[in-house]
């Protein structure tokens, strides 16, 4: 990695910086089309599959179809991942583990209009995170792009309706919740102490301390309900979960953090929302309203704003101790 005094790259350099600062926003985009995709499969089938069997199936499911491909890089960087074991297991119990188990169970517990502002509060929290772990300090192009952009949740979420604000009662699952946005961003900002290992190894190794931590919370439920009857819709949100918002969002989410870093990646899930509403008026024939643009104005503006701060790649001299193998023809 080569560093310039004063960050005064030549000109190639910052044009192959922008490009890869555009290719690392168009998958976040694609990332929070599949996690909204992830959210509208669920409330389809949540008669069907009760929540932590989902999670179980989405996380062992997607070990299972990564284990051909990283089993060769996982054995390659066996030493440093057993040197590296503690912060792996930290980022796959709060970033899997945690986020999985508070959202799931305190979406039983709340209304998703709830659950949806509690989860506008992320691109905040990174902030708070990167300046209370690291002491990096947010730029006020950030700072005024977070609020924008959760401006424009809190829009789409609320129906343009301040009494929609007032009449809100939180409660047991509000705080449930709140603790998986909590451990959502903490994952998001941890993550640039990633160890420099295979992006799949990596991956891999977060997916079964996942299975591990959803196992005792999914077999609960089989004990009191049994385990779902294996109909067509079923099978399908089962091969979806796996596939799309596990395995594929969350390998181009990880490089999008350390393309961009932790705050300019975790404002995009403000994005959630606004994808949400737009596949449940394809999918669920559920109406398109003005607030639904004017929010998409107000995200997209506060996006815009935090891409602004020149905050720079995610992984910089000293976040790793040496730059992660590069692997031909694929992003991490």
């Amino acid at each position: 990695m080569k560093i310039y005094p004063g960050g005064n790259y030549p000109a190639e350099e910052q044009t192959v910086g922008r490009k890869s600062e555009a290719a690392a926003y168009g998958a976040l985009m694609i990332v929070m089309l599949l996690w909204a995709g992830n959210s509208i499969v669920g409330r389809a089938v949540h008669e069907q599959i009760p929540p932590f069997t989902l999670a179980f199936v989405r996380w062992s499911g997607a070990a299972l179809i990564l284990f051909p491909f990283a089993g060769r890089p996982m054995v390659a960087d066996r030493a440093r991942l057993r040197q590296s074991l503690p912060v792996i297991l930290l980022l796959g119990v709060v970033g899997i583990g945690a986020f999985n188990a508070f959202l799931y169970a305190g979406l039983r517990y709340t209304s998703a209009t709830n659950g949806l502002l509690i989860q506008a509060a992320i691109p905040a929290m990174v902030l708070l995170g990167d300046r209370l772990i690291f002491m990096q300090r947010a730029r006020a192009w950030q700072v005024a792009g977070v609020g924008l952009s959760t401006l424009g949740v809190a829009l789409v979420i609320l129906k343009a309706d301040v009494r929609t604000l007032i009449e809100m009662r939180f409660g047991l699952g509000d705080a449930l919740v709140l603790g998986g946005v909590i451990a959502w961003a903490l994952y998001t900002s941890l993550l640039r102490l990633r160890p420099p290992i295979h992006p799949l190894s990596f991956l891999q190794a977060t997916f079964l301390i996942g299975v591990i931590c959803m196992l005792p919370l999914a077999a609960a439920e089989w004990l009191g309900q049994g385990f779902p009857e294996l109909a067509w819709p079923v099978i399908g949100a089962f091969v979806y979960v796996a596939t799309l918002p596990s395995l594929l969002a969350y390998m181009l989410f990880n490089a999008a953090v350390a393309s961009i870093g932790a705050a300019k990646a975790g404002q995009t899930i403000a994005l959630m929302p606004l994808f949400g509403a737009g596949l449940a008026s394809i999918l669920l024939a559920e109406p398109l309203h003005g607030y639904h643009l004017a929010g998409m104005a107000l995200i997209l503006g506060g996006i815009i704003l935090g891409a602004r701060s020149g905050q720079g790649r995610g992984v910089r001299p000293g976040d790793m101790p040496a730059d992660p193998p590069s692997i031909e023809g694929q992003r991490k």
